[in-house]
Order: structure tokens, then sequence, then C-alpha cells
């Protein structure tokens, strides 16, 4: 049977699209199956080293990269379709092509958010998106998601004219050594500071754990740092960066909060390495993938109760109430005090990590891929 994987949108990926879309790459390789032929539109890493659209940022920038968008989906991967004739097509980023194609599509929506959070995008952005994806969903068309979470948000906007699956991903697989120079650079100390990785998107509720942090500082007196790791939000109405700033420079914490921007995967070992927690406090997720990358390293969640992230962490995190500054503020002075639950949040976080890897993600795809279509 002969698939082929469109990786066009790793020109632009980032955070957890991108691991999703090179992880199932690397994971179709490693691990084939006899009766599976894997077609790339794409080679993976030269794909995502393409910086022609990353820094798209004037309005004929980003005009050109939707035109490119729009031509790849509508025209050139069609023509691919017809030209290697596979029996399934995976699109990995919301869209598959509105034109008619004379195979099985598995479409990927990761999430509900663009009907979810509205407020979160631009108005003519989201409903162009929106269309797009509902556009393609035509014909033999099979959604996968990444949570049972999503599957029933998913159900609730789109209904049940397609099938929908649900995939659990893996974590990204971090080989690059750990840089031991990060943490000296940056004043931080192995167990010596709480972690959070991403973009400052507000979904994340990054200001609620700045106010929190500061809150566990005078209750605790404690040395402990926060780390808050990664890009601006991408967009206007999503980046919640000068929010951030403000309420550090507003709570005098600017010696206490570090904000070391994009970082590399060396960066990423290295902060993981040495962190003494990770606190993950967003109100929407559709999978949440730092959980696992921090139960793989040994450390300590603590977490939003938001449905998707207790379904990932499985009773192996520490959940506070979603929103609730007082209950996060609560919890990180918990896992500050109480070392044998610490020690019993790090084994069970290992224990959990080892229910999701690689090959289990790639041999999910499999099993929908070989079944009769739904």
């Amino acid at each position: 049977m002969k698939v082929l994987l469109d990786l066009q949108y790793l020109n632009v990926a980032s955070t957890g699209i991108k691991t999703y879309m090179m992880e199932l790459a690397k994971a179709a390789r490693k691990y084939p199956h006899p009766d599976i032929e894997w077609i790339f539109t794409h080679e993976p890493e030269a794909q995502a080293a393409d910086k022609t659209y990353k820094s798209a940022h004037t309005k004929v920038q980003k005009l050109n990269y939707h035109l490119d968008y729009f031509r790849w989906k509508e025209f050139m991967l069609p023509d691919m379709v017809k030209k290697h004739k596979p029996d399934v097509v995976i699109c990995l980023d919301f869209i598959s092509p509105a034109a008619s194609l004379p195979c099985r599509r598995l479409t990927v929506i990761h999430d509900a958010f663009f009907w979810q959070m509205p407020k979160n995008y631009s108005k003519w952005w989201r409903k162009y998106f929106t269309s797009l994806i509902k556009k393609g969903l035509k014909e033999k068309t099979e959604i996968v998601t990444t949570s049972e979470y999503s599957r029933n948000s998913l159900l609730e906007i789109l209904g049940d004219t397609f099938p929908i699956s649900v995939v659990y991903q893996a974590p990204k697989g971090l080989k690059a050594a750990a840089d031991p120079t990060f943490l000296t650079k940056n004043d931080l100390k192995a167990k010596g500071y709480f972690l959070h990785i991403g973009t400052f998107d507000r979904r994340k509720n990054l200001p609620l754990l700045v106010k929190s942090y500061a809150e566990f500082l005078k209750q605790t007196d404690s040395e402990k740092k926060l780390v808050l790791a990664g890009g601006p939000g991408e967009s206007k109405q999503m980046n919640d960066l000068p929010t951030v700033e403000s309420i550090i420079k507003e709570l005098e914490l600017e010696d206490k909060v570090i904000l070391p921007g994009y970082i590399t995967d060396g960066e990423i070992k290295a902060l993981y390495e040495g962190a003494f927690g990770y606190v993950f406090p967003s109100e929407n997720e559709g999978f949440g993938i730092p959980i696992l990358e921090a139960f793989g390293f040994g450390v300590p969640v603590i977490h939003s109760d938001q449905q998707a992230l207790m379904e990932v962490s499985g009773g192996a995190g520490l959940a506070f109430e979603t929103g609730n500054s007082d209950d996060l503020t609560e919890k990180m002075v918990l896992l500050d005090c109480e070392t044998e639950l610490r020690s019993q949040l790090i084994q069970m976080g290992k224990t959990r990590s080892l229910d999701f890897s690689a090959q289990k993600f790639i041999e999910s795809f499999h099993q929908i891929i070989l079944s009769p279509p739904q």
C-alpha cells in the first residue's frame, strides 16, 4: 500500500505541530511496515530548515506565503497524487485539498482552538482557515486527532460525518547533547528553578504562572527561579509576552524570572535536566507534549486540570484548578516542601512516559492505514 505524506508545512511549522510532523516522519522510516510504502512530499530536515517564509512579518510577505500554501494544497499536492498514485494521502496540518482525489485521505486536526477560542485569532484569517479545513473534508476522508478531548471537541463542532480516530503522539527526540554552559550563562542552578517551555500564546496562561510564582516566593522565601523559554505568540491577538514582561516589571521579578527566548535542542535538554519542576498552566491544549518530555527527564509536573492534560498525564502529574492562581501557588509550595511527594511524582512520570513512544505513534497510523475505510 502506497502512502503519500504531506510535509510541506514544515517550512513554517513551530512547536507542537512541527514536533508531530518530524517525529512521524522519523518513525515511518525507523519502524517500516512490510505492507506500507511511504512517499514523502519533502525531505523533513531540509523542509524544516527552509527559512523562506519563517521571517514573514510584513503583509506582503504573509500574503506571498498564503498564496504559496494555497498553490501547494490545491494544485501541487493533487499533481503529486496523480504522479505517485497513492492509496492514502496524509495531511498533517489541518487542511487537505478541496480538489477531488482518487484515494483515501487522513487529515490530522490537532485541536479545536479555531472554533473554541475565536478571540485569539484575526477574524478574517480565522474565517479563511476554517473554511479551508471544511472544504478539504470530502470524499473518503478520515480525521485523526491527538486526544479523546480533542475528538469530543471536534465531534461537537464538525459532527460525525467523517470518522475521527485518536492517535497519541510521541515527544520530541532530543538527540543533541545538553549545553552545559546554558544554565551558567543564565545564573541557574541545578534543581533551582521551575520551568515552562513554549510560545507565549494567550491560552498558555503564563501571566497567571508569574503571579502564582510571585506568591510562592512570598510564602516560602525560596531562592528558586522561574524560566519561561520560548518565543512570542503567533499573532498579535495571541501574544501574551508583553503582558508577562509588564507583570515581571510590576512585581520586581526581573532577576527571578528568566526569559531566554527561542532555544536550541541542546539548551532545552539542559533546562529539563536541571529543572526542579515543570509547570503547565494552559487553559486549553489538544495534547501536551511538554508533560511527556518532562516525565522522560524525571521532572515532576504541575499542570492545570484541563481535560487533555489530565488525559496525557494519566494521574502522574500534580493538577490544579485551571485559572486558579491560589491553587497553583499551593501546588508549587507543596512540591517545594514535600520531598516524598516529589519522588513519587518523578517515578510515576517515568512510568507514564513509557506509554508514549515513536513506535507506538507510527503503529497507530499503520493500523488506521491498513484497516478498511470507515
